[in-house]
């Protein structure tokens, strides 16, 4: 028995919204994601991941730099400096650290965030 994958496409704001190669951060149901376009870069181009450090518990995800370690995309979060994974969340100094990441596409000039997955 296969199962299948329900969730809910919704606009969290427009594609003239974003910053080339920098966050921004949109609300999405009462909680703050941080939005990384990087239209440059080859394969997936767009990023959606809880703004909210995991370390200190302040949403400063959004303000964070993007970079390349080991060939892994990252944003290192302004206030400890740590790495998360663009693609998973995932963070390269702590294991036990992650960021809740989202499926987000551009649809036309909307920026579209996937729910209940």
């Amino acid at each position: 028995m296969s199962q299948t994958n329900t969730h809910e496409w919704r606009p969290v704001c427009d594609k003239q919204d974003l910053v080339r190669n920098s966050g921004v951060v949109v609300w999405l149901d009462g909680e703050q994601v941080a939005l990384f376009y990087l239209p440059d870069a080859e394969g997936k181009n767009l990023y959606a991941v809880d703004n909210c450090d995991p370390q200190s518990g302040v949403n400063v995800i959004g303000r964070g730099l993007i970079g390349n370690i080991k060939g892994e995309l990252v944003i290192a979060s302004p206030l400890y400096k740590q790495h998360f994974r663009l693609h998973d969340g995932g963070c390269l100094e702590y294991p036990e650290q992650r960021l809740r990441v989202w499926p987000v596409r551009l649809s036309g000039q909307n920026v579209e965030i996937a729910v209940g997955v």
